[in-house]
């Protein structure tokens, strides 16, 4: 009888069962049992973290699943090294990709409670400033879903970006305390700590087999603690780890001093070494910042690569095959000390000799970079690097004595060359290039969009691929549409599903099949329901947020990203502006209504920037308030722009501002969530606008501006940008109102910095792009007035934005760089018996 039974009734483990009351009774278990409330006194956050952990019990199944077989495989481990990851909120996510959100949404709305509120009520982790950390994330999501075997390594900031309120009109910072409630999500492995040495200075010794080797004997040491979080793949059962380093005293407490009542210097080392895990990007203008945020890189890296050691060690006799298992690629230069941190632990500590550990460190690095701008490539001066680092900038000088060497004999006679190559700039004050040592220590080297990747060739890095030129290849960069389509936008993932399936979601090129529908009329007309709701979605945002009432069926211009120059935020304001003096001086010009809305952060200590906030601000306080405006205009900026706020964005926008000056954006990713929502794109040829024109077709894409070449051509020839505010009475109308105090309630003097920077300095060419700017927004607002167009047009580019997944552009790393494949998950149902317990 009991046997019978058994065949008849399976009883859920309440940790991974999906049946409605199990999801129930593991929401209540863990309300009771983790957060110590019942539900009459449970706050919403109490809520939160109980589902938060009913669903991380459900991946962690597939997590340790994911652990096991790697380590029981022969396989190729990508480690994605990045001083940033901007993962955004996690519960979301996870229930999209674990496939039971349908399920959670039952069980939470039977329990009494709203999903969405639960999810919104979760704290961002600001563990990224933009671009680069939001890539490092949507990259671990498409590792995991091409089940490729990856750890991402990076430091838990204890204190993230900071979160921006804007108060009269400036940008005020405030401290992120995004971990104050704790994060269900992470699991801490103090077990698996390492220790990072600082400062001191070397013993050069002779060890028992006569070999000479060098000793660090340090002034201060470091503790690591990691800390995992698992990234689930869509629809997969691979889970790969997000292992991020909080620093930590060895010794936190000095109870001798603390006896002798020096209570301050009890703790003294405790504090020192914590805030090296602190705050994300501290100010680097006084040394102290500079030093500080040597040490988190260094601290970081060492951490890492020691822990990939370990890992290896557990499975092989020696670091001999190390290369050929594991796979480090460095997002940028942060992390580009790696390369002397790893010829250090295998000569000093393995006691490899220097020929061997070169080749498993070469083998092993590939290198990423971001940046055409020469400033933005990190030097550090060889007064902190070698006081901070004695021992690696010991290992730096030798790396380029040998590898000078080396271009000496291939171009002899040529010390410009030499001056250009070298691992340290002497032309000044003495530095450490970074950016040139992860040239020379990596096999691989790669830009992130095509015009980005020829321009690495011509300008920043043309010695190195003159000297290097198989080392050179491009990625384009690209973005999960798990959380940038079917999470953000839900209406649209409906609507394409029932028509194409859901494959898409996995294989985005599959969205190509959206062109049978695009002369469908009944279709089209969908298209603009789902958008017109998603934007009435985010004019209720705004009237909540920023109190601005705005017409969800006027033109939703978008421009939100970090607040820089060259991104040029002002000239959208020199467009805005331009507008509003037509309307005032034609009170009946027919324009269709636009809502320009803003959002970015600037950097704590980048005045333009945050001056350039103030006047999207002060611009949006006139044009707002004016009765002859008759609301066809409205200007908002949204504060605090992050993933969350991003997710709001993206589906909302009806154009998406691409607008830098051609040449100085490395890729944009955000001009591919704007595109894979239906967006419209204006925009110069810069970094991947240039792709996403070629693909989605050049007449359903608003070009403007100078291209790369020309910019080079006009700043050679010498340019007066004084000339084109002369030359031009709508230009010079609008930059005069700007500086009669018209939006400073009179004060002439607030926007003088950004008036004499155009007028006499323009270093990004606002005024000589400005009346090709002008039209071309001309063309827009006859291209939205004609809305059955204008739909056509957004159709087409989300059906051909499927090359910009970074699913590909993972992919394209496995084939190209990494030599890595996938390792497919088999899931393992949980007992005593398989997990080896006896009790």
């Amino acid at each position: 009888m009991t046997a019978s039974l058994s065949k008849q009734f399976t009883i859920e483990d309440d940790r991974t069962g999906l049946e409605i009351e199990t999801l129930r009774r593991a929401i209540l278990d863990n309300l009771f049992y983790i957060q110590g409330k019942f539900p009459a006194i449970a706050t919403k956050h109490d809520f939160y973290m109980a589902l938060a952990y009913t669903v991380r019990d459900r991946l962690l199944q597939r997590w340790l699943n994911t652990v096991q077989t790697y380590l029981k495989k022969d396989v190729r481990t990508v480690c994605y090294l990045s001083a940033e990851f901007l993962v955004g909120p996690h519960l979301g996510n996870n229930l999209i990709n674990l496939g039971i959100e349908k399920e959670i949404r039952q069980a939470v709305e039977e329990s009494g409670l709203n999903l969405q509120e639960l999810i919104d009520t979760e704290e961002e982790p600001g563990l990224g400033n933009g671009g680069l950390g939001r890539l490092a994330a949507c990259y671990m999501d498409s590792l995991s879903s091409l089940e490729i075997p990856a750890i991402g390594y990076g430091i838990r900031y204890e204190f993230g970006i900071f979160d921006q309120e804007i108060r009269n009109g400036w940008q005020v910072e405030i401290t992120d305390k995004w971990l104050q409630y704790g994060n269900p999500w992470e699991i801490a492995r103090p077990e698996a700590s390492v220790t990072v040495n600082f400062g001191g200075h070397t013993e050069p010794y002779t060890d028992d087999y006569g070999a000479y080797r060098v000793r660090w004997v340090p002034a201060y040491v470091v503790k690591g603690i990691p800390y995992d979080t698992p990234i689930l793949g869509y629809r997969v059962n691979t889970a790969n780890t997000l292992r991020l380093w909080r620093s930590e005293a060895c010794e936190s407490f000095d109870f001798q001093r603390f006896n002798l009542g020096d209570y301050y210097g009890a703790v003294d080392s405790k504090v020192h070494s914590e805030n090296l895990s602190k705050v994300l990007y501290p100010n680097d203008e006084p040394i102290q910042g500079k030093e500080l945020r040597l040490q988190q890189q260094y601290f970081f890296v060492s951490c890492s690569l020691q822990d990939m050691i370990r890992i290896h060690l557990t499975e092989n006799p020696n670091l001999d095959n190390f290369h050929e298992q594991w796979a480090a690629q460095l997002n940028d230069t942060h992390p580009a000390v790696g390369v002397a941190e790893l010829m250090r632990l295998l000569v000093d500590i393995h006691h490899y000799d220097w020929d061997k550990a070169w080749e498993i460190t070469h083998n092993t690095f590939g290198y990423t970079n971001h940046t055409l701008l020469p400033e933005a490539l990190e030097k550090w001066p060889l007064s902190i690097f070698g006081r901070l680092l004695p021992r690696p900038m010991e290992i730096i000088y030798e790396i380029n004595q040998r590898f000078l060497d080396r271009v000496r004999i291939k171009f002899p006679g040529n010390g410009s060359r030499l001056s250009s190559l070298s691992l340290i700039d002497e032309s000044g004050e003495k530095y450490v290039r970074m950016a040139n040592l992860a040239c020379v220590g990596s096999h691989a080297i790669n830009g992130v969009a095509a015009l980005h990747s020829e321009l690495l060739k011509e300008t920043v890095l043309r010695d190195f691929y003159e000297l290097f030129p198989e080392k050179f290849t491009n990625v384009t960069n690209g973005v999960t549409p798990r959380r940038w389509m079917v999470q953000s936008n839900p209406r649209l993932t409906q609507l394409i599903t029932s028509k194409i399936g859901d494959n898409w979601i996995k294989h985005l090129h599959e969205l190509r099949q959206l062109e049978r529908f695009v002369d469908d009329p009944s279709f089209r007309h969908q298209w603009r329901e789902v958008k017109q709701g998603v934007k009435q979605d985010l004019a209720n945002y705004i009237q909540t947020k920023v109190g601005i009432t705005v017409n969800p069926a006027s033109l939703f211009d978008v421009q939100v990203k970090r607040i820089h120059e060259y991104k040029r935020q002002h000239l959208n304001v020199l467009h805005i502006i331009t507008l509003y003096n037509r309307l005032k001086h034609n009170p009946d010009l027919d324009i269709a209504p636009r809502t320009f809305i803003f959002g970015g952060k600037a950097a704590p200590g980048y005045f333009m920037a945050k001056r350039i906030i103030k006047l999207i601000t002060s611009v949006g306080d006139v044009v707002n308030n004016d009765p002859d405006i008759r609301d066809r205009l409205k200007v908002v900026f949204l504060p605090d722009y992050n993933v969350t706020l991003g997710q709001r964005v993206y589906p909302a926008a009806d154009l998406s501002e691409q607008i830098s000056t051609a040449g100085k954006e490395a890729s944009g990713t955000g001009n591919m969530k704007f595109s894979l929502n239906g967006a419209l794109t204006i925009g110069t040829l810069d970094g991947a606008n240039v792709e996403i024109r070629e693909e989605v077709g050049e007449e359903n894409f608003f070009l403007f501006g100078l291209t790369s070449p020309e910019v080079t051509q006009v700043k050679s020839q010498g340019y007066f940008p004084r000339n084109y505010y002369e030359g031009h009475e709508e230009l010079k109308g609008v930059i005069d109102l700007i500086s009669s105090g018209f939006f400073s309630h009179g004060d002439c003097d607030l926007f003088k910095p950004i008036v004499d920077n155009l007028l006499y300095d323009d270093p990004y060419l606002l005024l000589a792009d400005y009346q090709a700017y002008i039209d071309c927004q001309n063309k827009v607002d006859e291209a939205y007035k004609d809305q059955d167009y204008w739909s056509r047009m957004s159709i087409l580019n989300v059906a051909r934005m499927g090359k910009f997944s970074s699913d590909r552009s993972i992919q394209e790393y496995c084939d190209n760089i990494w030599n890595t494949k996938p390792v497919t998950i088999k899931l393992q149902s949980y007992s005593q018996d398989n997990a080896g317990l006896k009790v």
